[in-house]
This record gives C-alpha cells, sequence and structure tokens, in this order.
C-alpha cells in the first residue's frame, strides 16, 4: 500500500467509525420494561441519547479529528493518533457502562415516564431491560477508533506531508516592488542587478 493510499485510507476509516458511532446514539439502546405506575408492562425505548449522552461528542470529535489529519503536519499527526485512541477508549467506556447497568443508564427517561427518581427506586421499577444492536456498535466504533489510532501512531512517518497550499514558504527570489527600486537608486545601488 502506497503512503497516500495509507494515509487516505486511515482518514477515511476515521469518518466513517466516528459517524457509525453518532449514528448509534441517535438509536434506541434499550428496551425496558417497567413493574409498576402507568406503564407498567409495557415496554419503553431508552435511546443513546438518555443512555449514552457522551457518545455524541465523542463521535463529532472524531469526525473533527479525521478532517484535521487530512492537513496535519508530522509533529500533530502523532498527537492526533494519541487523542484517536483516547476517543476510542471514551466511547467504549461509555458503552459498557451502559451495558452493565442498564437500569442506571436509564434512569432519566424513566424518571420523565414515572416521576420517580432515584437509583435504588428505579431499579425497582425496571423488570427487564433488554439492549439492542446500537450499545454494542458503539462499543465496536470505539474500539475499531482506539486500533485506528494506534495504527496513524505507528504509521505517521510513512505518510505523505501536507499539499503546498498549507504550507508557508519565504521565497527570497521575489521581485522588488517599486518602493524597493527607488530607495536603491536614493542610495546609488543599481536596482537591476
Amino acid at each position: 500500500m502506497t503512503a497516500r493510499r495509507l494515509k487516505t485510507t486511515l482518514i477515511l476509516a476515521t469518518l466513517a467509525v466516528s459517524g457509525l458511532a453518532l449514528l448509534s446514539w441517535t438509536q434506541p439502546w434499550f428496551t425496558l420494561s417497567l413493574t409498576q405506575g402507568t406503564h407498567a408492562g409495557s415496554s419503553v425505548d431508552v435511546g443513546g441519547d438518555a443512555a449514552g449522552p457522551a457518545v455524541a461528542a465523542l463521535g463529532l470529535a472524531g469526525l473533527a479529528l479525521g478532517a484535521a489529519l487530512g492537513i496535519a503536519g508530522r509533529a500533530f499527526r502523532i498527537v492526533f493518533g494519541v487523542l484517536e485512541l483516547l476517543i476510542g477508549a471514551s466511547l467504549v467506556t461509555s458503552a459498557v457502562i451502559a451495558l452493565a447497568d442498564p437500569a442506571s443508564a436509564s434512569s432519566q427517561k424513566v424518571t420523565e415516564l414515572t416521576g420517580v427518581s432515584g437509583d435504588s427506586a428505579v431499579h425497582e421499577l425496571v423488570r427487564t431491560a433488554a439492549p439492542t444492536a446500537w450499545p454494542f456498535v458503539a462499543l465496536a466504533a470505539g474500539v475499531l477508533l482506539a486500533v485506528l489510532g494506534v495504527v496513524v501512531g505507528v504509521t505517521f512517518r510513512r505518510w505523505p506531508g501536507p499539499n503546498r497550499k498549507f504550507e508557508t514558504t519565504h521565497d527570497d527570489t521575489q521581485a522588488p516592488d517599486a518602493v524597493d527600486s527607488w530607495d536603491e537608486l536614493s542610495r546609488g545601488e543599481d536596482p537591476t542587478r
């Protein structure tokens, strides 16, 4: 694989996986069954916005990081690789916390529906909590982002540099302007040399 293709593949993969994490945040993560109240026996869907609120910010951060990798110089690539690893680890943590205790992750939605708040009271109301595929998608996106961050950190030296339009150059062979020529004439120097 060429260096340019490697860079393009890693950037596109970062953008795609971050977009997938953001998509997972918009989908239902759990289906709850409550034991009492007006919603007793009915199923309640809890979205990723309630069960994993940090996933949206992490997905957006991954998208921004993917875009920044396209123009980053050598020094920033390693920093961005580490950041991508941390974003991935944070996504994994968010998904694992939600999957480990769906009732706590869904407490905001349960409180909205029933008016009952407090960790132990919400746990008593939730009879069952069945996860959908979306928290696992967020978990997988986090793992993939972490792996991509490691690959960026390992291969950043092979990447081609940014395009010339992003570099600042100082060209000493610039043609002198009229004021410089006049000043040279005033000092008795030949401006045509």
